[in-house]
């Protein structure tokens, strides 16, 4: 356990002015990761050259891809680096298959329309898994589409998609994969040696618990090879980028050293942790607190308990006609605890992350913050 949440076995002690972040990301990092950042380095000075393919090895090897794939780095957001694999990944001639089950699918449709890709959307409801007869059904009547791309947690509502199976059938029918690993990377399992994709974009403030300002790409190797002028953006082609890394180690552009500092110091504190398999146990405790937690007090989870994935939970909002969301976030963040507004488009929710430098002692103390917030919105136990 990093320093943070072990320091602070009390769970309720916090500053006002950085409460702990119940959030899919930005989220609470380990002050021994804040103060990785207290150093200057050049973008050219070696020991950030050094840095930088320590990383991208580092995150190679968490998905076993370190023999088939090259990790790309991109500063910027989650987005950025979705949005960079799907233009350097499709060519102008190709289609996507685009499966959705919340908001972040539809994004990725979105930068479809901003870069000219044809795509075909293959849309399942904010709270059911992507249906995979379906999909395969799809694959075979549609022999234009050249590219699947799928969200592993769909964070719109925590859902689990199902990646291993859909990997294996867009496989079978000899299609290229593109992953959204955003919410999942560092504590869900991704084992190149076993699950066939093309590209896989993450970022470094999510589950690897670093700070945002970078997000990355593990390509193919062979494939990004076939991808050279793909992307009509000079800043988002990742096979320039990677070109640029090959060549001497450094970024096109003006880096994010002090997010790399943080990412380094927060991959060490991650394999002190056990590796993927103990993070995912930590973040499956503290959403197994959570659930309880919340259910104790009335709440109702918005997903069936098998198709959660440990990362944030959407709850029903109350019927109740005293309970404000406003209201309920202000006195819950006067408690020191940020959630996060609902971002179902059919149900009135909210959404409480379990990820981030917390364990269950501090979410017992959540839930210990949110039942005096429902008291003093006059709403008891149901």
């Amino acid at each position: 356990m990093s320093d943070k949440s072990s320091d602070n076995k009390d769970a309720v002690s916090y500053s006002k002015d950085d409460p702990y972040l119940l959030t899919p990301g930005p989220l609470t990092t380990s002050s021994s990761v804040k103060k990785a950042m207290l150093h200057d380095y050049g973008s050219r000075d070696e020991r950030f050259i050094e840095l930088n393919g320590r990383i991208c090895a580092r995150l190679l090897e968490i998905a076993h891809a370190g023999e088939t794939h090259v990790c790309v780095p991109l500063q910027g957001s989650g987005t950025f680096a979705v949005e960079a694999m799907l233009a350097t990944m499709i060519p102008v001639e190709g289609k996507l298959l685009n499966l959705v089950n919340g908001a972040y699918g539809h994004r990725i449709s979105e930068i479809c329309d901003y870069l000219g890709r044809e795509y075909l959307v293959h849309e399942s409801a904010e709270n059911v898994a992507i249906d995979l007869a379906s999909l395969e059904k799809t694959l075979v009547d549609d022999k234009h589409i050249t590219h699947v791309s799928i969200v592993y947690c769909e964070t719109t509502s925590g859902i689990l998609n199902p990646l291993e199976e859909i990997a294996e059938i867009v496989y079978k029918h000899g299609r290229a994969l593109l992953v959204d690993a955003m919410s999942a990377f560092g504590a869900l399992p991704v084992d190149a040696r076993k699950l066939h994709f093309s590209a896989l974009a993450a970022s470094s403030n999510k589950c690897l618990q670093g700070v945002p300002g970078m997000g990355f790409c593990l390509i193919n190797s062979h494939t990004l090879e076939q991808c050279k002028g793909n992307a009509k953006s000079l800043s988002l082609d990742l096979y320039e980028q990677a070109l640029a890394f090959r060549k001497n180690g450094q970024w096109r552009f003006t880096p994010p050293v002090h997010c790399m500092l943080a990412l380094s110091q927060a991959l060490l504190e991650l394999q002190e942790e056990g590796g993927v398999e103990g993070r995912l146990e930590r973040y499956q405790e503290n959403c197994n607190v959570l659930k309880e937690g919340m259910r104790a007090l009335g709440f109702r989870t918005y997903l069936a308990d098998e198709l959660q994935a440990p990362i944030i939970v959407t709850f029903i909002t109350p019927s109740d006609n005293r309970f404000s969301f406003e209201l309920f976030y202000r006195l819950i963040a006067e408690k020191g605890f940020l959630i996060y507004p609902g971002k179902i488009t059919k149900a009135d929710t909210f959404r409480i992350g379990c990820i981030g430098d917390l364990d269950a002692d501090l979410m017992r103390a959540a839930i210990q913050a949110i039942e005096a917030s429902l008291s003093e919105l006059g709403i008891s136990n149901s």
